[in-house]
């Protein structure tokens, strides 16, 4: 009896860790928000004390890691600083397996970005990935090859200053990719919206994206997103200028809302910061020192300066994407500065500076509390609310522009250099 009783609390233990772990399947969670439901998340390592491994990459890149159950999944440069590779790895820190995507990794401003800039995303059976000069593929937890094809080959060169960043978005048995880019006449730059059935790669629909947008806005690096509550879903698509919702299941459009434009047009303010949508609430960013806007979710056609906008704020985090929680919407803006408003009003509630500058990592939520993560590789945690109480500092020393991912407890970083598994 006591042998069963030890077990039974062993199991218990087991499957209430089970029950309170969490994938973490596309670049901002499994509801495309940066909320983590989890609740035992570290708040505090160094480069020496609560992290349970660190692995070093064969090269630098951008893109956010993707979890499920033990598999760990993120695209990388080779050594060779050419090659494109998958590698899976297993969260005891053990490369598992590493495919080659393809060759011509381009690097973008020195060390901004490169091809394996794209997040990976994954259902638990399948991986999908697609790189900045094309490549977009379906392998299995395995590392085989299920599908592939060159996106440019199929919809046009990607036509983009630097490079392609947008990252695909999957939602049921459907993969979405946003490929707003070209230049030119705006009736037949390559600007489009792309469905596609996740098992085999076919197309299920195309919608073109027009707009009148120039210059360098004719390019967007943010990714796309899914809106949806009781009523309804839609796709969100940003990028050009405007903010548009489409149809999941022909691609039609829904309604568009300009507005993130200063009054006199910036021929540079490309989009970069993806949008965020919440049940009631979605917030576009827009780039530099340019406005944020809250709109409604039940527009439609044009919604610009409507009853559906609720509220803007100057400025922009520029290229960190918002995080919504609990009626407060946090701008982790790229100079480090902190800013929380209240999501129904706009009204600012507070602005605080934080460690680091140059920041690419969007913020994400866990047990009560937000973690941004500054281009230098310092972790500052605050407590979610009104009021800024910080938690701690964590510094681990190594240049990041990738998010952060929770997972089963830990707190996944990769850098430039390494993945880092920090927690138990």
């Amino acid at each position: 009896m006591t042998r069963l009783g030890c077990s039974l609390a062993l199991f218990g233990l087991l499957w209430s860790t089970a029950i309170h772990a969490e994938n973490w399947p596309q670049w901002r969670g499994a509801t495309h928000d940066g909320i983590s439901k989890e609740t035992n998340v570290p708040t505090r390592w160094t480069p020496s004390d609560g992290v349970a491994w660190r692995l070093k990459l064969p090269g630098r890149a951008g893109a956010t890691p993707v979890i499920w159950n033990d598999s760990i999944f993120l695209t990388s440069v080779s050594a060779d600083n050419d090659t494109l590779v998958l590698m899976c790895v297993g969260t005891d820190g053990q490369i598992r397996w590493t495919r080659e995507l393809g060759k011509g990794n381009k690097d973008a401003r020195v060390n901004e970005g490169n091809s394996a800039s794209p997040s990976p995303v994954t259902d638990g059976k399948y991986v999908w990935t697609f790189l900045g000069n094309g490549p977009l593929a379906c392998h299995d937890f395995g590392g085989k090859e299920v599908w592939k094809f060159d996106v440019q080959e199929r919809y046009g060169k990607l036509n983009i200053q630097f490079g392609m960043t947008s990252s695909p978005l999957l939602d049921g048995d459907r993969l979405y990719l946003q490929l707003i880019h070209g230049e030119g006449d705006p009736k037949t730059r390559e600007a489009k919206v792309v469905c596609l059935d996740k098992t085999n790669g076919k197309e299920l629909w195309k919608a073109e994206r027009p707009s009148e947008a120039h210059s360098e806005n004719e390019h967007s690096y943010a990714s796309p997103t899914i809106y949806r509550d009781a009523q309804r879903a839609y796709l969100l698509t940003h990028g050009a200028d405007w903010i548009i919702a489409h149809d999941l299941n022909d691609g039609h459009e829904l309604w568009r809302s300009a507005g993130l434009q200063p009054d006199k047009y910036d021929p540079t303010l490309r989009l970069v910061a993806s949008p965020v949508a919440v049940p009631g609430l979605i917030v576009a960013p827009s780039a530099k020192g340019g406005r944020v806007i809250a709109l409604t979710p039940d527009g439609a056609g044009d919604i610009t300066g409507s009853k559906h906008k609720l509220w803007e704020y100057n400025p922009t985090p520029d290229v960190p994407s918002p995080l919504v929680h609990n009626g407060l919407v946090y701008l982790y803006r790229e100079n480090g500065v902190l800013v929380v408003l209240d999501a129904k009003s706009g009204k600012k509630l507070y602005e605080q500076r934080t460690p680091g500058e140059n920041n690419r990592a969007s913020p994400v939520y866990a047990n009560g509390n937000i973690y941004l993560v500054s281009r230098n590789g310092i972790t500052t945690v605050v407590k979610a609310g009104p009021k800024f109480e910080e938690v701690s500092t964590n510094a681990l020393e190594e240049i990041t522009t990738a998010s952060p991912v929770i997972s089963n407890g830990r707190i996944y970083i990769r850098t430039y250099e390494s993945l880092w598994a920090i927690g138990k």
